[in-house]
């Protein structure tokens, strides 16, 4: 009993630091709070928060496993991911070099909907080949030769609690007032820096079977 229980912890404080580090999740999350509010951000985090749990189940059934050993899945999401990776640093971008009078007008995550929302933040963590790893990592070290279902079970639901904590946290976290005025002070900075992170990420990601 205190064999998984010192398991579990050692699980969740990995999934902790893995899910609440900066990445592209995250990043996303931070820059939507800022500027479009905190409904737009919530609905962003809840697709992440979506997408975490579906790679969780996956690994849990082996699914993802199987992805880890065949490369050309592995690329392909790689590729799509790499893509809208650049795509939201082209759209973080053309944000840092706007006029404050053109921010003033509604944005794409202002005029869209809920549901859009939701999806692109589902979109961008199932694109992210780092999340499969990630959970195929976790389940590695959560579970062993005997481990029962109700140990797989309490892994997930323990993740995805953690999940909501740290994604929707973030959202409201930067969506406070303070972060608020953080953001039109620093506007270009901020937009310019989550420009350069994308980027980054998004080459990374296309330019690793290179």
């Amino acid at each position: 009993m205190l064999a998984d229980i010192h398991q579990l912890a050692i699980v969740f404080t990995a999934y902790i630091i893995a899910a609440g580090s900066p990445g592209p999740s995250n990043m996303r999350i931070m820059g939507v709070a800022m500027n479009d509010g905190r409904k737009a951000a919530l609905a962003i985090a809840s697709g992440v928060v979506s997408g975490s749990i579906f790679w969780g189940l996956m690994a849990a059934t082996g699914v993802s496993a199987v992805l880890s050993r065949y490369a050309e899945a592995l690329v392909v999401l790689q590729v799509l991911g790499g893509l809208y990776l650049l795509y939201l640093s082209f759209r973080a971008g053309k944000a840092a070099l706007s006029s404050d009078k053109d921010q003033l007008r509604p944005s794409d995550e202002r005029k869209a909907t809920a549901a859009t929302l939701y999806k692109r933040g589902l979109l961008m963590h199932l694109t992210n080949p780092k999340s499969i790893l990630a959970w195929i990592a976790l389940m590695t070290l959560g579970l062993g030769p005997g481990s029962s279902p109700h140990t797989v079970v309490v892994i997930l639901l323990g993740c995805a609690i953690l999940s909501v904590t740290i994604f929707c946290g973030y959202a409201i976290v930067f969506s406070t007032a303070p972060m608020i005025r953080l953001y039109r002070r620093a506007r270009r900075w901020i937009e310019g820096t989550l420009a350069v992170f994308f980027g980054f990420a998004g080459l990374k990601l296309l330019l690793t079977h290179i």
